[in-house]
C-alpha cells in the first residue's frame, strides 16, 4: 500500500508512520508533506496514492483546500483534533478519522474501515461528501487577549456570547467572561448554526450549555445555562418558533 501523509506536526508524522509500518511493513510511504501548497504540488505531479493521511488544520490554511486545487482521486483518512461535533459529521459521511494522538487499535481499525467502505466505490463521490460537510468556514476557536497575554479558547469550551455597556464578551463553561473584537452580528456569522443560537440582540447560546428552559411572559422562553444565570437570557417573541426547532432537529 503506497502512502501519502499530509502532517504538519513531525512528532505526529513519525507517529503514524511507525504505527503503519508495525500494522502492516509493506506499507510505502511515498511522502509527508506539510502544507497546503507542499500537498497540492506533490499531487499534482504525481501517481495517486492508494491512501492518504491528511491533518485537517495544517500551518498555512485548511487542508480541504487542495481539493480547490487538485484533482484528488485517492481516498483520505483524516486526522483531527476537533471536537466531537466534528467527529460526529465525519463519520455520517463514512469517512473515517483517527483523534490525535494517533493509537495503533484506532489506526488499526480506521484501515480495516477503509478497506471495507473504499472497495469497489466511486472514491472521488465519497470524498466530494466529506468536503461538502467540513468546508463550511465556521470558527474552531477564538483568539482573546488577558492583559499582556494570549489565549485560544475552543468553541466547544464557550458557553455564550453577549452584550453588555456596548461590548462583546465570550463566557466559558467554567465562567470566566473575555473581551471580544467581534459584534454579536459578525460572530453569529462565524459560529456554527447547529451548535450556537441568537437568542435576542444580546445573546448567541451554546446548546451543549442550556439547562433549563422556563416558560416565560405571553410566549416568550427564559434560558437557564449551566453556571450562569442573567436576566437577559429569554428567547425573543419573534424567535420563539425558530429556537424550538433547532433545538427539535
Amino acid at each position: 500500500m503506497k502512502v501519502l501523509i499530509i502532517e504538519d506536526e513531525k512528532l505526529a508524522a513519525d507517529r503514524l508512520k511507525d504505527l503503519l509500518l508495525q500494522i502492516n511493513p509493506g506499507t510505502e510511504i511515498l511522502a509527508s508533506t506539510e502544507s497546503v501548497e507542499e500537498s497540492a504540488n506533490w499531487l499534482a505531479k504525481n501517481p495517486p496514492p492508494d491512501l492518504i493521511f491528511m491533518d485537517i488544520q495544517l500551518d498555512d490554511g485548511i487542508s480541504f483546500e487542495i481539493f480547490e486545487t487538485v484533482n484528488i482521486e485517492s481516498p483520505v483518512i483524516f486526522t483531527t483534533a476537533y471536537n466531537e461535533y466534528a467527529i460526529r459529521a465525519f463519520k455520517v459521511n463514512s469517512v473515517d478519522y483517527l483523534l490525535k494522538p494517533i493509537e495503533k487499535e484506532a489506526l488499526e481499525a480506521a484501515l480495516k474501515k477503509f478497506e471495507k467502505i473504499y472497495a469497489g466505490k466511486n472514491v472521488e463521490q465519497q470524498l466530494s461528501k466529506v468536503f461538502e460537510q467540513f468546508s463550511k468556514p465556521w470558527k474552531i476557536r477564538f483568539f482573546v487577549k488577558v492583559g499582556a497575554r494570549f489565549l485560544t479558547i475552543p468553541v466547544e469550551e464557550i458557553n455564550c456570547f453577549f452584550v453588555e455597556e456596548r461590548c462583546s464578551f465570550l463566557r466559558t463553561r467554567t465562567g470566566k467572561n473575555y473581551d471580544l473584537d467581534f459584534s454579536l452580528d459578525q460572530v453569529q456569522k462565524k459560529v456554527d448554526p447547529e451548535m450556537f443560537f441568537r437568542i435576542n440582540r444580546n445573546f448567541i447560546i451554546n446548546i451543549q450549555y442550556i439547562s433549563e428552559m422556563i416558560s416565560y411572559s405571553s410566549s416568550r422562553l427564559k434560558i437557564k445555562m449551566k453556571d450562569f444565570e442573567h436576566e437577559g437570557l429569554v428567547v425573543s417573541r419573534d424567535k420563539v418558533s425558530e429556537f424550538k426547532h433547532w433545538l427539535d432537529r
